[in-house]
C-alpha cells in the first residue's frame, strides 16, 4: 500500500483574485452567525494572502498584533476589525435578515 502525503490546508493559498477574496469574505460572514472570532479569523486568512505586513502598514498596527488579533483565539476590537476591513479594501454590507 501506498503512503499518502497530506498537508494543512490554507485558504489563504486559495485567494487570488478580488473575486475569490470578496467570495470568500461574503461566505465567511453568511457562516460565522454569531460567532466574532470566525469573521476574525476569515479576516487574517484574507489579510494573509494579501500579505501581512502591507496589511499592518496599511492599519498602522503592529504585524505580531495582527496575527494574534485575527488569528480566531484573540479578540480584536471592532475597530480594529473595521481598519482591517479597510485596509483590505472591503466593505461590509448590512441588508435585513
Amino acid at each position: 500500500m501506498e503512503t499518502v502525503k497530506l498537508r494543512k490546508w490554507d485558504s489563504a493559498e486559495h485567494l487570488q483574485t478580488e473575486e475569490d477574496i470578496v467570495a470568500y469574505f461574503d461566505a465567511c460572514l453568511e457562516e460565522a452567525g454569531d460567532d466574532p472570532a470566525f469573521i476574525a479569523h476569515a479576516l487574517g486568512v484574507i489579510a494573509r494572502a494579501r500579505g501581512m505586513s502591507q496589511v499592518a502598514r496599511d492599519t498602522g498596527l503592529a504585524r505580531e498584533s495582527l496575527y494574534k488579533a485575527l488569528s480566531g483565539e484573540g479578540n480584536p476590537e471592532f475597530g480594529t476589525i473595521l481598519k482591517v476591513v479597510k485596509a483590505l479594501g472591503l466593505k461590509l454590507h448590512v441588508s435585513a435578515a
